[in-house]
């Protein structure tokens, strides 16, 4: 049963599909969320189809370290991609009814 499971999650489709449901979940739930997840999602997917051919490395746990590295390394390059400028919470000292 082992076996099946590690199978399982050592198919490059899998990922794939995960990461179009992630990507379609971003869409339908406000904020973003989800991106990051879809994107490690992908890349652990390309990351499986390419290295494919060495099965015995990549048992369940390296592939959820890889999908999360991938995932935090989406998240941090997305934020850095999308940052807003000067966002520094505006400070009014001023009322607009003085």
């Amino acid at each position: 049963m082992m076996e099946l499971t590690e199978a399982f999650w050592a198919n490059w489709l899998v990922w794939m599909a995960a990461a179009l449901i992630l990507g379609i979940l971003e869409v339908m739930v406000p904020g973003s969320i989800f991106l990051g997840f879809a994107i490690g999602a992908a890349l652990t997917g390309l990351v499986l189809l390419l290295l494919g051919l060495i099965p015995a490395a990549l048992t369940a746990p390296v592939i959820a370290v890889l999908f999360a590295a991938l995932s935090f390394a989406a998240w941090v390059g997305l934020r850095q991609r999308f940052r807003m400028k000067g966002r520094d919470v505006k400070r009014i000292d001023d009322d607009i009814n003085d």
